[in-house]
């Protein structure tokens, strides 16, 4: 789904939200959100590609190089707040489910940063659905502050939710 000047962002409200606090500086914290090379560390050898600025595109790649997820940025306040759509490249999830909408909020706190990540539906979804996002952004957000904190992300093995692949399966919606 194309973003477009016309998306209205106020009928978007958050379903997930995860909140971490890492000790880092909120520029190493931004460059490690949108740094191809980075995020294959801490995102399980998946890159984030992101033209940082309004309109500009959002991917994230799969480790052989694959399109998983792509969207549009809707906003950028370097090293403060970024927020794009975050759209799983799975046959008619976006028609079924609608967009997707996540913002990153970097704020100084104390010698730290905290980090505040929300996932956002422009219509409610089952909660079914929304396991496979609860469980993996904790997932990958772990992994991005052990990495900054320590120099090793987590290695963490995990799949997709039955239950959420279930739920899609009754909509309709094909997975890999």
């Amino acid at each position: 789904m194309k973003l477009g000047v016309f998306m209205n962002f106020e009928q978007f409200k958050p379903l997930t939200v995860y909140t971490i606090y890492i000790a880092s500086t909120p520029e190493k914290v931004w460059q490690a959100l949108t740094s191809a090379e980075f995020s294959r560390k801490y995102f399980f050898g998946n890159s984030v590609e992101v033209d940082l600025r309004v309109g500009g595109a959002y991917m994230v790649r799969t480790p052989d190089g694959g399109l998983h997820i792509s969207g549009e940025v809707a906003e950028c306040v370097l090293h403060r707040r970024l927020s794009f759509t975050f759209n799983v490249n799975w046959p008619g999830l976006i028609e079924k489910l609608g967009p997707t909408l996540v913002t990153y909020e970097i704020e100084p706190a104390g010698g730290a940063v905290r980090l505040t990540m929300t996932e956002s539906h422009d219509r409610p979804l089952d909660d079914d659905i929304l396991s496979g996002g609860r469980q993996g952004w904790p997932a990958i957000l772990s992994s991005l502050k052990s990495l900054l904190e320590t120099g090793a992300p987590l290695v963490v093995k995990m799949a997709p939710p039955e239950r959420m692949l279930s739920a899609l399966k009754k909509l309709g919606i094909r997975t890999p």
